[in-house]
C-alpha cells in the first residue's frame, strides 16, 4: 500500500511551491482573524476556560495538514461540537474546573481513537445513518438552543440547562435583575455583527476595494468588536460596574500532557464520544465535498477520518476540547484562495503567536461580545424552511426532521439526535416492509413492461408479470408471500408468475424461505414461479443456495424473454409492431415508476 494513501500531505507537498505559500498564507491571516475569536467563544460555549479555544487550534491544525485530503477545510472548535461537549461534561463537573478540562481532553481522545479506528476498518458508512433531515434539524435546533443559551451572558444574568425548559424559565425569572451595561455591550455587538456580516463588504466596495479585498476586512468584523470592546471596559473601568470580563488568559503555548485516564470514565463518555464523532464527520465531510467540487477537486472519506481522529488526538495532548471541520470558516478559507492544507499550518502559526503574545491584552474582553458572536455565526445555521420541504417532498422524512429538532430543543442534544436517528431507521424499516409491486404488461411496439394501472399494455391470461421494487429481506419477506397470495387467488386462469426482479438488489435468507415457500403454494394451486431480470450479485447469492435446482422454473434474462417463452400467442414483438395508437399513449403517466 503506497504511503502517500494515508499521508496526502507527500502528495501535494512535492508540488507546493512560493505561489502556493503565498496564496495559503493570505487565506491563513483571515482565517487566523476570523478563528481567534471564534476559538475564544466557542471554548465558552463549551464550559471551557476560553484560552483552550487557542490550544483546540494550534496542534490538531498541523495533525490535520498530514492526514487530511481536503485541500481547504479548516478545521477546529466549531459551536455544535461545543454545545454537544457540554452537554455531555455539564452534568458530571463543574464548568471551568480541572476536572471538568480533563474530562473534555479524554472526550477529544475518545474521539480520536474512534475516528482513526473507524478510519482503518473504513466505517465511514456509519455516518450515513444521520439522514440529511435529521443532521438539518439537528443544526437548525442546536442553532436556536445555542443562541438561547448565550442570552445570559448578553443579560449578565446566570442560568443553565440543556433544553429550553430548562433555559427559558430561568432567564424569564431572573430578567429583572438584567445588567444593563452588559446588555449595552451585548446589543452593540450583535448589531455590528449583523451589520458587518451583511453590509460591511458593499460599503468597502463602494469605497473602490475589490471584491475580494472587501470581503476579506469585512471577515475581520468580529476582531474590531473585540478590540473596541477591550478599550471600552479599560477606559470606563466596566469590569468594576459588574460587566463580565474574560479575565486573566495563559500566556504561552500549551504543554503535551495527558488527558484523564479514568476508565470509568471513559466507558461513561463513550457513546457520547461516537456521537460527536459521527456529528463532526458528518458535517466535515459535507463541507469538504462541496468546496472540492468547486474546483473539480475530490476528498477520500477515510482520509478524512483519519486527519480528523488526528486533529482530536492532537487537541486531548494540548490541553483541548473536541474539534471537526468548521462550515463558515471553510468558506472563507476558499475563498481567499487556500490552495493546500499548509493553510492550516499557517494558521496554527498565526494562532501560536496569539497566545504567545496577545493574551494578557484579552484580560478585560466582555464575555458579552463572546456571546454575541456565537449567536450571530450559529443563527446562520438555522434553516427552519428545510423543515417545511422536506415535509412537503416526504412526510416520512419531515417527521424525523421535525422529532430531532424538537427532541433538541424540547430534551436536549443527545437525546434529540437519538430520537431523529432511531425514527428515521424505524420508518425506513416501516416503508421498505411494504414494498411497491406492480403488475406490470408489455407496451405495444416494445419490449419494454410497464404497471398495468397506469399504461395501456396487452397482459397474457395464463402469465402474471409481478414486478418488485424493493430489495427481498427480512422485513417484507411476509409481505411478498400474502400479496402473491393475493394476486393467485383473484386470477384463476394464471398459470405462470414471472417474478420481475429489476429492482431486487438483495435477497437475504428470510426472504429466500420465502420464496421456497412461495414455490411450494404456487405448486400447490398448479403455477409455476419464474424469475427474470436477476442481477448479477443476486444471481451469485441464489447460486450458492438450491433453490434454482428445486424450484422448476425458469430464470429469464428479459421480462419479454419470459412472456414470449411462456406465452408467445399474446406477446408482440417490438420489430413487427410500430408505436402505441393514441388512445394507448395518453394514458402513460411520467411517473411511471
Amino acid at each position: 500500500m503506497k504511503l502517500s494513501r494515508w499521508l496526502p500531505c507527500l502528495e501535494w507537498g512535492r508540488r507546493y511551491d512560493r505561489n502556493s505559500a503565498t496564496q495559503d498564507g493570505l487565506a491563513a491571516l483571515i482565517v487566523t482573524l476570523m478563528l481567534i475569536p471564534q476559538s475564544l467563544a466557542y471554548a465558552m460555549l463549551a464550559g471551557l476556560p476560553p484560552v483552550t479555544g487557542l490550544y483546540a487550534s494550534i496542534l490538531p491544525l498541523l495533525a490535520y495538514a498530514l492526514f487530511g485530503s481536503s485541500r481547504t477545510l479548516a478545521v477546529g472548535p466549531v459551536a455544535v461540537v461545543s454545545l454537544m461537549t457540554a452537554a455531555v461534561l455539564a452534568p458530571l463537573f463543574p464548568a471551568g474546573s480541572a476536572e471538568y478540562i480533563g474530562a473534555a481532553m479524554l472526550l477529544a481522545l475518545l474521539s480520536g481513537l474512534l475516528l482513526a479506528l473507524m478510519a482503518v476498518l473504513r466505517l465511514g458508512f456509519l455516518a450515513n445513518f444521520l439522514s440529511h433531515p435529521v443532521v438539518s434539524g439537528f443544526i437548525s435546533a442546536s442553532g436556536i438552543l445555542i443562541a438561547v443559551g448565550q442570552l445570559k451572558h448578553l443579560l449578565g444574568l446566570s442560568a443553565s440547562g440543556e433544553s429550553l425548559l430548562q433555559i427559558l424559565p430561568q432567564l424569564w425569572q431572573n430578567l429583572p435583575q438584567s445588567h444593563w451595561p452588559t446588555l449595552l455591550i451585548g446589543l452593540l455587538s450583535l448589531v455590528w455583527l449583523w451589520w458587518s456580516r451583511a453590509r460591511l463588504k458593499a460599503l468597502l466596495q463602494r469605497l473602490g476595494l475589490s471584491s475580494q479585498s472587501a470581503g476579506n476586512l469585512a471577515k475581520a468584523g468580529p476582531v474590531l468588536a473585540i478590540v473596541v470592546a477591550i478599550v471600552a471596559v479599560t477606559w470606563l473601568q466596566l469590569d468594576q460596574l459588574g460587566v463580565r470580563v474574560v479575565g486573566a488568559i495563559p500566556q504561552g503555548l500549551p504543554g503535551l500532557t495527558l488527558p484523564t485516564l479514568d476508565l470509568n470514565l471513559a466507558l461513561q463518555l463513550l457513546p457520547a464520544a461516537l456521537l460527536i464523532s459521527l456529528v463532526g464527520f458528518v458535517e466535515s465531510v459535507s463541507v469538504g465535498q462541496t468546496l472540492a467540487a468547486k474546483r473539480r477537486q475530490r476528498i477520500e472519506p477515510d482520509n478524512e477520518l483519519l486527519g480528523l481522529g488526528a486533529a482530536n488526538l492532537g487537541a486531548a495532548f494540548s490541553g483541548g476540547f473536541p474539534v471537526t471541520g468548521g462550515f463558515a470558516r471553510s468558506v472563507v478559507n476558499h475563498d481567499a484562495g487556500a490552495q493546500t492544507p499548509m493553510a492550516g499550518v499557517f494558521t496554527a502559526a498565526g494562532i501560536a503567536l496569539s497566545v504567545m503574545l496577545l493574551t494578557p491584552l484579552l484580560h478585560n474582553l466582555p464575555q458579552a461580545v463572546l456571546a454575541a458572536t456565537i449567536i450571530v455565526a450559529v443563527l446562520s445555521l438555522v434553516d427552519l424552511g428545510s423543515l417545511r420541504r422536506t415535509w412537503r417532498y416526504s412526510r416520512q422524512d419531515g417527521s424525523a426532521q421535525l422529532a430531532t429538532l424538537l427532541g433538541v430543543l424540547l430534551i436536549g442534544v443527545e437525546a434529540g439526535i437519538l430520537i431523529g436517528v432511531a425514527l428515521s431507521l424505524l420508518l425506513f424499516l416501516w416503508r421498505t416492509s411494504q414494498p411497491h409491486m406492480a403488475v406490470v404488461g408489455q407496451v405495444p411496439g416494445s419490449e419494454h413492461f410497464r404497471n398495468v394501472e397506469r399504461f395501456a399494455v396487452i397482459e397474457a391470461p395464463s402469465v402474471l408479470s409481478l414486478r418488485v421494487d424493493e430489495s427481498l429481506y427480512f422485513p417484507n419477506a411476509r409481505y411478498l408471500e400474502d400479496r402473491i397470495g393475493e394476486l393467485i387467488s383473484s386470477r384463476p386462469q394464471v398459470r405462470h408468475l414471472v417474478l420481475m426482479c429489476s429492482g431486487v438488489n438483495l435477497i437475504d435468507a428470510s426472504a429466500l424461505d420465502s420464496l421456497e415457500t412461495i414455490t411450494e403454494r404456487l405448486h400447490t394451486a398448479g403455477v409455476q414461479l419464474h424469475l427474470s431480470e436477476v442481477k448479477g450479485p443476486v444471481m451469485d447469492q441464489l447460486r450458492r443456495s438450491s433453490f434454482l435446482d428445486h424450484f422448476g422454473g425458469q430464470v429469464f434474462i428479459s421480462q419479454f424473454e419470459a412472456l414470449s417463452t411462456l406465452a408467445p400467442q399474446n406477446t408482440q414483438s417490438g420489430l413487427l409492431y410500430g408505436q402505441p395508437t393514441p388512445d394507448q399513449s395518453s394514458k402513460i403517466d411520467r411517473q411511471s415508476r
